[in-house]
């Protein structure tokens, strides 16, 4: 998906909403547990849920490889049932030498034909290059995450100079362009986005953190948005862990409802939705 088609599916549902698929098998209400595949038929009813509230959805690759190949079945149908429209993020934070990039590029793009994947920049440039050779598809790189942990190595800097998080952005920048590569950057550090929309001015953020992680979408949201929205803001525990009992489908419904309806609200202040 190109970034001209992505942008008229956030002015269409009037949503830049991403629900993440984290779906956690011990969390899977028990019903379910029941069925031959249920972590399949769990996003399967998450997706019938949400399909027209959100414009991309994000399995997090661990919740499927931890099951071995039957996990990789369930990856594979969830892929497949996710409408066409919507924009696929495979949350797998690769990053490795360039003939390994290269074969987890060729199984997220070619295998499984995901939109995109998220990339661990540390390897530098020769470990992201080979995601990057593919049309229409995207690099997500990691930025300034979400996590706790983020301000271990991503705020480190030495004499005086930006920060890591910040040198990894504009290098990268280099490197490709803002059809082909995202930043993922946390909501959970709302105060830093003007500062991150000033240094990448059209790419697009995945922002994580919103929901369980406390993130707030009106500050990222007032200092992240750009002339074509330019976020995909992720809820995932927050959507999908809604509701624990057999109506978990209609509680996911009524928690991304009100992301979009908000998300609606925001767009339309910021007139980029016609």
């Amino acid at each position: 998906m190109n970034r001209t088609k992505l942008f008229q599916q956030i002015q269409q549902k009037k949503s830049y909403l991403c629900v993440g698929l984290d779906s956690d098998i011990t969390r899977i209400p028990k019903h379910l547990l029941e069925l031959d595949d249920p972590i399949f038929e769990f996003n399967k009813r998450i997706i019938d849920a949400t399909k027209d509230l959100c414009v991309a959805y994000k399995p997090n690759i661990a919740f499927y490889e931890a099951h071995g190949s039957k996990g990789w079945e369930s990856l594979e149908k969830t892929l497949a049932y996710i409408p066409e429209e919507h924009f696929t993020i495979a949350d797998a934070k690769r990053g490795d030498i360039g003939n390994t990039s290269r074969l987890y590029a060729k199984a997220f793009f070619e295998k499984m034909n995901f939109d995109s994947v998220t990339v661990a920049p540390y390897m530098g440039i020769d470990s992201v290059q080979p995601f990057l050779e593919f049309e229409n598809k995207w690099v997500i790189l990691l930025a300034l995450t979400s996590n706790k942990g983020s301000n271990d190595f991503q705020f480190a800097s030495q004499n005086g100079e930006e920060p890591l998080y910040e040198k990894v952005m504009r290098k990268a920048q280099t490197w490709s362009n803002p059809d082909n590569m995202m930043f993922v950057c946390g909501a959970t550090h709302p105060e830093k986005f003007k500062e991150l929309r000033s240094i990448a001015p059209d790419s697009f953020f995945l922002v994580p953190g919103i929901g369980a992680q406390g993130g707030d979408l009106q500050k990222v949201s007032e200092f992240g948005m750009n002339d074509h929205c330019g976020l995909l803001v992720n809820s995932s525990r927050g959507i999908i862990f809604a509701g624990e009992g057999e109506d978990f489908a209609e509680h996911a419904r009524a928690a991304a409802l009100k992301l979009q309806q908000e998300m609606a609200s925001i767009l339309e202040n910021h007139l980029v939705v016609s």
